[in-house]
């Protein structure tokens, strides 16, 4: 399983609609959390964007996950980039060893 950085930027005009979306956003990334696609996320620039740290086969993979967030349904990201992270340190305490 391969890690990925995925960034979003949003535009001030989708601030309103956003909040609207919000609950169902959060709700998609919990899931995503509890089936251990999603690692960390968050806001990045008070709010302009986010970032989020997830797991995917290969980048089709990790990008089909991601056209399903509400955000993305709705299009209310702006930009949206990948990049394949090759974590070194600590992807331990990303991806904790199965026992």
């Amino acid at each position: 399983m391969n890690i990925y950085a995925i960034n979003y930027v949003y535009d001030d005009s989708t601030a309103t609609k956003r909040d609207e979306v919000r609950p169902v956003h959060v709700e998609f990334l919990q899931e995503c959390f509890d089936n251990g696609r999603l690692l960390v996320s968050g806001p990045v620039d008070d709010g302009a964007g986010a970032l989020l740290i997830i797991t995917g086969e290969d980048e089709a993979d990790a990008l089909a996950l991601m056209d399903n967030d509400p955000f993305a349904k709705n299009g209310l990201i702006t930009e949206r980039g990948i990049r394949k992270w090759g974590v070194f340190f600590g992807k331990d305490k990303l991806i904790p060893a199965q026992a």
